[in-house]
């Protein structure tokens, strides 16, 4: 009976000590993911590493990237590009990103430990995949059955949605044949990942950097024009996608810097005319 007193003990005493070691890593994960929300790189869960510069402003574009810094953790400090004011066109911003569009980031442990700065959200996403080996993946098959669904949203879904966009609430005359066509394109891309989506979770099979640039898009179907009910497969998928923690935050990030832009001020119009719809 004394064995078995004396074994108990040293198991209760084992079970105490892992339950400190995991409440330390669950506040040291909590200190992490709170300083990413923050855009702040937390001293002691990121000691030595230099937070990455997130060139953004809170659009479904911008949201690839931050919601990606979130669901990896990694350290990152918010630089507005507020393209209502026109930001995107500054000098500073065009020797990062050529083509005057966000976002775009800076990341100071690049390849070979120097910096590194990368335009374009499709590369950007498949840049911070290599480099954290998350969520995309490391086999050549698995990476192009991700790749391909990147690119349609790049290619298809980002572009047409753009124009609906455009022509719907910001063009200075209806145009109801614009307006037809690209509603109804998006209604046929949105019927080819509903069926994508009949027999499998994400739109690669696992949640992946293709799920991460097609959310900020789908979530504005409302404005598209769309009834989401005649997608349940993407219904669901997109429930799926917002009720995850780091989405969920990426999606929220700088959304108070649009709280005093006017989409319909003369000025604001002049320079969103000067862009491409995307």
């Amino acid at each position: 009976m004394a064995r078995a007193t004396a074994k108990s003990k040293a198991t209760s005493g084992k079970v105490k000590k892992a339950a400190k070691k995991t409440a330390r890593v669950g506040a040291s994960n909590a200190r992490t993911t709170k300083a990413s929300a923050g855009n702040k790189a937390s001293p002691k869960a990121n000691k030595g590493v230099k937070p990455i510069d997130l060139y953004y402003w809170p659009t479904p574009n911008g949201f690839k990237i931050s919601i990606m810094l979130e669901e990896c953790k990694l350290p990152y400090q918010l630089k507005p590009v507020n393209i209502s004011k026109g930001e995107q066109f500054n000098p500073d911003f065009l020797k990062i990103a050529p083509n005057n569009r966000m976002p775009a980031i800076v990341d100071p442990g690049g390849p070979g430990g120097r910096p590194i700065s990368i335009f374009e959200s499709g590369a950007i996403l498949q840049y911070l995949g290599r480099k954290t080996g998350k969520f995309y993946p490391k086999d050549e098959r698995g990476r192009v059955e991700v790749d391909q669904w990147l690119f349609w949203q790049m290619g298809g879904v980002g572009p047409m949605a753009g124009q609906v966009h455009h022509f719907k609430n910001y063009a200075r005359e209806t145009l109801h044949y614009a307006i037809a066509r690209y509603v109804d394109e998006v209604n046929r891309l949105y019927g080819v990942m509903n069926k994508r989506l009949a027999d499998r979770p994400y739109i690669a099979g696992k949640y992946s950097i293709a799920d991460m640039a097609l959310v900020g898009w789908v979530n504005g179907w409302e404005r598209q024009g769309q009834d989401i009910e005649q997608f349940p497969h993407l219904k669901r998928w997109l429930a799926t996608m917002k009720a995850r923690p780091a989405v969920a935050r990426g999606m929220a990030l700088g959304l108070e810097l649009r709280q005093n832009v006017d989409m319909k001020d003369p000025k604001v119009q002049a320079v969103l005319f000067g862009q491409r719809a995307r």
